[in-house]
């Protein structure tokens, strides 16, 4: 359902009665200068620079095949990493909050062009302020990947170190400090090849304050261990000990969901949240919660309506297995059992989750907004979210959970002064 829909049945719900929003995913533009003005002096020439020139982009972009510096091309500002370029490049379609995405083409941009509540805290918190959002986390949004992919692609793992520890320590001092404590959110990013640093990374960034920390759907498919094999107990445990959660985005795994070369995008806007359902399979099935009993874990832009079916269907497989063998049990109670306060869907349309909200459990559902990308519900927030809790009939109670309350349960912003 798109936002022009929901707007269209939003209800008359009073500011002065709704309560504030709390979106667990929204999105940050790097900064230019992040990384050159934290970088240690040897690592300066050859961390993340931002470069300005001609940008010559395919007409369809899932064709790859993108030219910079060419002749002929648009000119836009694109990252560059070690001295190359990294694909990280300013486009309308993750920069262009507030347009029309029907009109929206795939062209570079640059920096002057961008919504300035991309890159800038007093803009951002002015935005967030004027859509009735009281606090938002934001994923890194062009050089990095959600996940902090970059840096386990690239074979120089102390400098991806230093770039993770600089991003870091702004995301937690800069970004979110200063006028930004308490309203937004620190989310770091994990030196992923290694779980042990993992762990390290999540101690040392939450005794400065951060909330939590983002991970793969599936590391397996970007040639990590899996979850089965217990090698990410260290960063569990660091996370369970931290109360940090883990969060995980949609695109986080390197395939791009679809059923055929030749099937429209359509398709994988779609089926996107596929790799969420399995994703929280290999935690319910792995045994994570039943080690780490404080761990939570969120899916953001993942929506949670597929939970219901995905979960009794666990259990009826599990019931039905013999306790040894096949390797079908490795928890002692049903798969369901783990999913509440543990298992967190983030959702910014998805109204079959909310009218399935008594087999998934209301507590489990939060709001997002995903800002600044041209989908995304601003300046329209207010009429998106009372739209999305009027389809399914959410009462009072109901809806300042969806706002806000499981968001606080989730994250546990109480640490960052945010009251329920």
């Amino acid at each position: 359902m798109t936002a022009e829909t929901l707007t269209k049945q939003a209800s008359d719900t009073s500011l002065e009665t709704m309560p504030w929003i709390i979106s667990v995913d929204d999105h940050v533009t790097e900064p230019p200068d992040l990384w050159s003005t934290r970088l240690p002096q040897k690592f300066k020439d050859r961390g993340p620079q931002v470069k300005r020139d001609k940008i010559l982009v395919p007409k369809d972009a899932r064709e790859g095949g993108t030219q910079f510096g060419h002749p002929d091309g648009v000119e836009g500002d694109y990252w560059i990493y070690d001295g190359k370029p990294c694909g990280g490049m300013l486009t309308p379609i993750t920069h262009a909050v507030g347009f029309d995405e029907k009109k929206i083409e795939h062209r570079p941009m640059t920096y002057d062009e961008i919504h300035p509540g991309s890159w800038q805290q007093a803009p951002r918190l002015a935005d967030m302020t004027s859509n009735h959002v009281e606090a938002s986390m934001c994923f890194c949004n062009t050089l990095s990947g959600f996940g902090g992919q970059l840096y386990l692609r690239e074979p120089d793992k102390e400098l991806g170190l230093a770039c993770i520890q600089a991003y870091n320590d702004w995301m937690i001092d800069d970004w979110c400090g200063g006028e930004g404590k308490g309203r937004l959110i620190p989310l770091i990013l994990l030196p992923l090849w290694d779980p042990l640093l993992c762990a390290e990374e999540v101690r040392r960034c939450a005794a400065k304050g951060a909330i939590a920390a983002s991970f793969l759907e599936n590391p397996y498919e970007l040639d990590l261990p899996s979850l089965y094999t217990g090698a990410w107990d260290p960063l569990f445990q660091a996370c369970d000990e931290t109360r940090t959660n883990l969060s995980m985005h949609i695109g986080s795994s390197p395939k791009i969901p679809t059923t055929s070369e030749d099937a429209p995008y359509m398709m994988t806007s779609i089926i996107m949240f596929i790799d969420s359902m399995t994703s929280a399979l290999d935690f319910l099935l792995a045994g994570v919660f039943e080690r780490f009993p404080n761990l939570k874990i969120a899916y953001s832009e993942g929506q949670i309506g597929w939970l219901p079916y995905a979960v009794r269907r666990a259990d009826k497989v599990w019931a039905a297995r013999d306790k040894e063998g096949h390797g079908y049990q490795r928890t002692p109670n049903p798969p369901s059992s783990y999913v509440k306060g543990h298992v967190y869907g983030c959702i910014f349309d998805d109204d079959t989750a909310l009218l399935s909200r008594d087999l998934i459990g209301m507590s489990q559902i939060m709001m997002e907004v995903d800002y600044p990308h041209s989908a995304c519900a601003f300046p329209n927030v207010v009429e998106v979210a009372n739209g999305l809790a009027d389809i399914a009939g959410l009462n009072d109670t109901e809806r300042h959970m969806l706002f806000r309350g499981n968001a606080i349960e989730a994250y546990g912003l109480e640490r960052m002064g945010i009251k329920p």
